[in-house]
């Protein structure tokens, strides 16, 4: 069976950028704006500081166990190793949700950004769905990437992440581009009124507003452990490279979202949340007094959502073979392509979702963050809970990458992650998962519930074993 394996072909830049690449995605551009009304610029950074500190949390567990268990499927085998089949089950469906929530948000995304650069894209008008109307030009030109980029992942890893570093070098030129231009026309007198949004209790609920949402653009360095058998470098490289991606994306949200302040001021960003929405690219504008280059960091920004489209299809794709494989789900999810080692049953399930998001329409995009996000909040819990488990069940496993003082790490990751969850529960904590969002994760935990029983019934004795042997 070891031929029918995966194929070790991924570098350390492969699995950096893969990482980067999912946590950076379009948010940056769509969302500074909303961040810095909601909590101003400094209580935009605290919020994404404070989800950053809890993404580094669980991402020290995630360095330890990943090199310990190189094993596809990352979570699902960790979670089985600690908890067993049920816990195992439980935390690898959340996190197939929160991956498939990010690869659908990239599908909603895309026809808005092409009409954006192209404002006439829009034709062929179908019908309004939440308040966002639905073009047939849209619904094409999000199915020719979904095939596209479907295609790409079939024909193996190792062209998935050449298309996923070229994209990202784009992105991070764009930013670092913004980052230095508004550094030298911005203004300092731009951030007054919109440093910190609130006083008292109400300033901390603005900057938890960020805090909370953080997370769904932070997460993207779990696909490392799902790609783990896939990867060619020493595995306390790995470790390394993984907590490396976090601090990287944690800083690229912070100079993108001190740019844009620095850059606008309040009526300014006021002005372009009425009219695009976009107020990077009006930051961007702004900074050079060229429309040219309002576009060029909308392209910037749609590279980012094909890499983070790209990431979380790769993630998401070995998470459901991982299940498939240990009879979770159907079996026929396990199957790999004969000759490129991809799991294409996975890939195409995925695909098929990515066809459908876009008939909702644009206001699905909120729906799919707050869902996915919260659904990979359990998932980060669960991880951080597997992680203190195995220190005291199996203190002799042979760890490559050992964290220090595990017990603290592991408490603070477990108890940051579980506050995140218990926000989007608990009603008026600004955070409350909206009606809409509850049907998201309601039905996914249903579709969940049947296929444990239907697959616990079929494949009895067999249901839910994971080989942890190389």
């Amino acid at each position: 069976m070891e031929n029918q394996r995966f194929k070790k072909v991924m570098s350390a830049t492969d699995i950096l950028v893969v990482a980067f690449g999912a946590m950076i995605g379009w948010g940056w551009v769509v969302s500074s704006g909303r961040w810095i009304q909601n909590a101003g610029v400094i209580g935009t950074l605290i919020g994404f500081i404070i989800g950053g500190i809890m993404i580094y949390f669980v991402g020290m567990t995630y360095a330890e166990l990943t090199p310990a268990m190189p094993k596809v499927g990352g979570e699902h085998v960790f979670s089985y190793k600690a908890f067993g089949p049920n816990g195992s089950f439980i935390c690898t469906w959340a996190l197939i949700l929160s991956y498939i929530g990010v690869v659908c948000y990239e599908a909603v995304s895309l026809p808005a950004i092409i009409q954006y650069i192209f404002p006439s894209f829009s034709q062929g008008y179908l019908y309004t769905i939440a308040g966002s109307d639905v073009y047939l030009t849209g619904l094409i030109f999000a199915s020719l990437c979904t095939i596209g980029i479907i295609v790409i992942n079939i024909l193996g890893i190792k062209a998935a992440s050449v298309f996923q570093t070229i994209l990202t070098v784009i992105i991070a030129g764009v930013g670092v581009t913004l980052v230095v231009a508004s550094a030298i026309n911005g203004e300092p007198s731009n951030l007054d009124g919109q440093v910190i949004i609130g006083e008292g209790f109400g300033s901390v609920k603005s900057i938890l507003s960020v805090a909370v949402v953080a997370p769904f653009f932070l997460f993207g360095f779990d696909v490392i452990p799902q790609v783990s058998e896939e990867i060619n470098i020493p595995l306390k490289k790995v470790a390394r490279v993984l907590l490396l991606s976090i601090l990287c994306a944690v800083a690229f949200y912070g100079l993108v979202v001190f740019a844009v302040g620095y850059a606008l001021n309040s009526k300014d960003i006021a002005g372009a949340m009425e009219g695009s929405g976009l107020v990077t690219a009006t930051a961007m504008e702004k900074v050079f007094n060229s429309t040219v280059m309002a576009k060029v960091l909308i392209v910037g920004g749609l590279c980012g959502v094909v890499t983070s489209w790209n990431s979380f299809l790769i993630g998401g794709s070995r998470a459901i073979f991982a299940m498939a494989e240990a009879r979770m789900i159907p079996a026929r999810f396990s199957v790999l392509h004969k000759k490129h080692k991809t799991p294409v049953a996975a890939l195409l399930l995925i695909g098929l979702l990515s066809f459908a998001a876009p008939f909702f329409g644009k206001t699905m995009l909120i729906w799919l963050s707050d869902a996915a996000s919260f659904a990979c909040c359990m998932a980060y819990c669960m991880v951080a809970m597997s992680f203190l488990r195995l220190r005291k069940k199996e203190p002799e496993m042979h760890r490559p990458f050992k964290v220090k003082h595990y017990r603290f790490v592991g408490i603070m990751a477990t108890v940051l992650s579980g506050m995140m969850v218990v926000l989007y529960i608990i009603p008026g904590s600004g955070c409350t998962m909206t009606k809409e969002e509850w049907i998201i994760v309601g039905g996914w935990t249903l579709l969940g519930l049947l296929f444990y029983v239907i697959c616990k019934k079929h494949y009895g004795s067999r249901f839910g074993i994971v080989n942890l042997h190389n």
